[in-house]
């Protein structure tokens, strides 16, 4: 059974600056802005003048640890970041920075852009929430300013953050500084992260792990499914005891 494949109650991840240990049922898997309207053309990050297919390199291991936590009961959160209809969440400096070639709240292709309800809005299909995963939409960069994040994350009892989603260096790095002020234990996962610029990547997560882990720890898919997997003994290994 599905069920059974990620039974481990606790496990090691293998990461940068050194291995962390990590108790499952205090940790939640919290992906960060995989919505369409940066993932896809038409959305808002191809308005900026971004090549939208350099985020589509984390989908699938976000997906593959999804699944795992998925089949362990971990709590689940996805954020998105958008604004109200009227805009009155949005402040007049970041609806007119920048050279856009359609700006916050202006129609487009999927709908008007970066607005909730509208296509554009929600999640890719890829790693659609399921029924009882929790959705925080969020109208700045860090997942924790003006929402419930740190309520939920309370209220579950949790202490470490796996953190994946995009981009690297917005609004990834945002949440794992707010989460490090509040006190949790964040591995982020360098391959199910990215950006529409690698150099950014790389410097994003550089910056996290720098001086000993500054703001955090960065991982990746793989060590974490590794962690999870329940391990077997070394008299199991070998028959059992003679």
């Amino acid at each position: 059974m599905a069920s059974e494949k990620y039974p481990a109650s606790s496990g090691t991840v293998a990461a940068e600056p050194g291995p962390i240990d990590l108790d499952w049922s205090t940790t939640a898997l919290l992906i960060i802005d995989m919505q369409r309207d940066f993932m896809e053309p038409g959305g808002f990050g191809e308005t900026l003048g971004n090549d939208v297919s350099q985020l589509a390199r984390a989908v699938k291991p976000i997906a593959a640890v999804l699944n795992a936590a998925r089949d362990s009961g971990m709590l689940i959160v996805h954020t998105r970041e958008g604004h109200l209809p009227d805009l009155s969440d949005a402040p007049p400096a970041k609806v007119e920075r920048g050279a856009p070639s359609l700006r916050i709240g202006d129609p487009g292709p999927m709908g008007r852009i970066l607005i909730r309800g509208e296509a554009g809005h929600d999640i890719i299909p890829a790693l659609y929430p399921r029924d009882g995963e929790i959705v925080i939409d969020k109208p700045g960069k860090g997942a924790f300013y003006a929402t419930d994040l740190g309520d939920v994350l309370r209220q579950y009892g949790i202490e470490n953050l796996l953190v994946c989603g995009v981009t690297t260096e917005v609004c990834v790095n945002t949440t794992v500084r707010e989460a490090n002020d509040r006190g949790y234990r964040c591995v982020v996962l360098a391959d199910g992260c990215a950006s529409y610029f690698p150099e950014f990547h790389e410097m994003g997560l550089q910056m996290i792990k720098a001086q000993g882990g500054i703001f955090g720890w960065v991982s990746d898919s793989a060590a974490v499914l590794e962690a999870m997997r329940p391990k077997v003994s070394s008299i199991s290994a070998a028959g059992g005891a003679r």
